[in-house]
């Protein structure tokens, strides 16, 4: 089975869960500072998701400093914007088979957890 997780190496948060979840032998990891999200890749994770929108971090700091959240948005413009900019990537983003589980909720990280558990 499947998996794989994109994270932030320098994110506290991301660290955080990855360490409390034990998962550091299970698990593929792409540091997406360091290694760039492929076309295909973001694809995927959207296919998944049901929208690239669900994968986009309106967190990020170039969101504001871009004008973003003056601006309306179509799915290929979250796309373009995850693709240039890895902060744009809602994180960290689990995919565990054909499930993916997005962000840093206690509710994502326990449904990771229960996912982990079967």
């Amino acid at each position: 089975m499947r998996k794989k997780v994109y994270h932030l190496k320098t994110c506290s948060t991301c660290s955080r869960i990855i360490n409390d979840l034990e998962i550091a032998d299970e698990f593929d990891f792409q540091n997406i500072k360091e290694e760039q999200m492929t076309e295909e890749q973001v694809d995927e994770m959207a296919k998944l998701a049901g929208s690239y929108e669900a994968l986009f971090s309106r967190r990020a700091q170039k969101y504001k400093a871009l004008g973003l959240k003056d601006k309306v948005l179509a799915e290929q413009d979250y796309k373009q914007y995850i693709l240039e900019e890895y902060t744009f990537l809602k994180r960290p983003v689990f995919l565990i088979g054909e499930k993916i589980f997005i962000g840093n909720t206690k509710k994502i990280i326990a449904e990771v957890a229960e996912e982990l558990s079967k």
